[in-house]
């Protein structure tokens, strides 16, 4: 992979930097050989880089030849709109305080080098701040009032404002950066394109377990893919890749979103993409969507604080309580009583202005019937854990769980109407991977919910098709990926 680091004028760049090509800007923009370039990566180094300059060109055009250039159009926006410092400032508030709890004046501005200050006790501040402003060189400006410190600016900066003596470390800094994984040259050259799995060593539940883990980058290298495991950490990687895959718990408050926010807008192949997280991640959108859609599901309501007098009187006792994001069984309540209905509904509502209430379907289990591109691609049930109503059974701290049976089989072994009531509630969701879970009433079938990032295990989803269902997701992503190489290269 070729690195090229674009500057305001080359032969005064006063850096070092191995593996990396030092070219002007003027020649990046104006050169044809630059823009038949293909498996580069762009650092532009022009600060500022204001609305049609120089630098906001060099971006511009190294996202329409399929460079990925760092920081892209959104960074560059996302860096000059108060309202963006200010999420960020909230976001950062913890680590903010802590890392300036030793600073004695009330203003403090924080150089930042490819994620790192030179006094390492501030690199994680800045990592974070690259994880949200994925921008190279750049000045973070912290104001404290009432003993609290807050992030009042960032902006990026050019060479010309790095002092001379922080020049060695700079040069640590890039070449540790570059010789990241990603940036190996003799790696890279043996694939044709690249592909991140987001994941979390550590996630007690993950939707995919170390060995699907490890079927994935065998599959992905079989298909030309060099598959890399990333974790929260790599943000600031993610213009190396071609594709995120992400097998982390999904969440609109968390990292998982904001990576899959950035990659799409950074040209990449995303599954799941942002809509998909946003779309599955709350029960109440889905509610409404599946009954806008006339897809079948157990009766339902949408709660509010103005009618939870009416849930026992509409679904009847016992009903299931859930909290809008509630994932993994948890958040979502068995209630038996109007007494304990009405206690476990205003919990929730202290947390949701929204929640839903539905009718209880005793089931032996659910179907879940796995969703990708528009095809069916597994088919699970999933029983009910034996004297209990659900798949999962946990204690009441949460910490320990007993799980149900599951079993694998062919579409074709499926019921008809599974499949293409779990295909129709997909579809208006998107064209990424989901998990459609069915109940099964005597013969009648009701979508329960579709839920983005299905679990995909070996030993359980894989249980059938084995290896050939990594091959079959991993094909999509290559095949995604080429069509987005073809849009790039066709002539206008």
């Amino acid at each position: 992979m070729k690195i090229l680091l674009v500057v305001a004028n080359a032969k005064k760049w006063p850096l070092n930097i191995p593996d990396a090509e030092v070219v002007s800007a003027r020649k990046y923009l104006t050169e044809p050989v630059f823009s038949r370039l293909s498996g580069v990566r762009v650092f532009n180094l022009m600060y500022p880089c204001r609305y049609q300059s120089q630098g906001y060109y060099v971006s511009l055009l190294a996202e329409a030849r399929g460079h990925r250039p760092v920081p892209s159009i959104t960074t560059l926006r996302d860096l000059h709109t108060p309202a963006m410092v200010r999420m960020t400032d909230a976001a950062i508030h913890d680590t903010v305080q802590k890392s300036l709890s030793g600073i004695k004046s009330d203003r403090f501005e924080l150089s930042i080098y490819f994620g790192r200050n030179l006094a390492k006790r501030y690199d994680r501040l800045a990592r974070e701040l690259l994880t949200r402003f994925h921008a190279h060189f750049l000045r973070a400006v912290f104001v404290r009032s009432k003993s609290e410190w807050t992030l009042q600016n960032i902006s990026p900066i050019s060479i010309n404002e790095v002092p001379q003596s922080h020049y060695e470390f700079v040069e640590e800094a890039a070449a540790n950066y570059f010789s990241k994984a990603g940036y190996r040259q003799k790696k890279i050259q043996q694939f044709r394109y690249s592909l991140a799995i987001l994941h979390q060593p550590e996630e007690k539940e993950p939707p995919s377990n170390s060995a699907a883990l490890k079927k994935f980058i065998r599959a992905g290298q079989k298909l030309d893919l060099d598959v890399q495991l990333i974790t929260k950490d790599d943000f600031g990687r993610l213009s190396e890749f071609d594709a995120l895959f992400i097998r982390e718990t999904t969440n609109v408050n968390n990292h998982t979103f904001r990576f899959a926010r950035y990659a799409e807008a950074d040209g990449l192949v995303v599954i799941d993409d942002p809509q998909s997280i946003i779309r599955c991640a709350n029960k109440v959108f889905l509610a409404e969507l599946l009954d806008h859609q006339r897809i079948a599901t157990p009766k339902t309501m949408i709660v509010h604080k103005d009618n939870v007098e009416l849930i026992h009187h509409t679904l009847g006792l016992p009903c299931v309580l859930k909290q809008p994001d509630s994932a993994f069984s948890m958040g979502v309540k068995k209630v038996d009583s109007p007494e304990t209905l009405k206690l476990v509904a205003n919990q929730m509502l202290e947390k949701s202005e929204l929640i839903i209430a539905q009718a209880y379907l005793p089931t032996d289990f659910d179907w879940r019937v796995g969703i990708l591109d528009g095809k069916v691609i597994f088919v699970c049930r999933y029983f009910m854990v034996r004297d209990h109503w659900q798949i999962v059974q946990r204690n009441h701290q949460g910490d320990k769980k007993i799980e149900g049976d599951a079993d694998t089989l062919h579409p074709d072994e499926a019921p008809e109407e599974v499949i293409r009531i779990a295909l129709r509630a997909a579809a208006p969701i998107g064209r990424g991977l989901y998990g459609v879970d069915v109940k099964q009433v005597e013969n009648r079938f009701y979508v329960i919910e579709v839920n983005d990032n299905p679990n995909i295990d070996a030993g359980l989803e894989d249980a059938l098709q084995q290896d050939a269902l990594y091959h079959q997701i991993m094909a999509v992503f290559l095949h995604r990926i080429e069509q987005k190489k073809l849009v790039t290269k066709e002539p206008r």
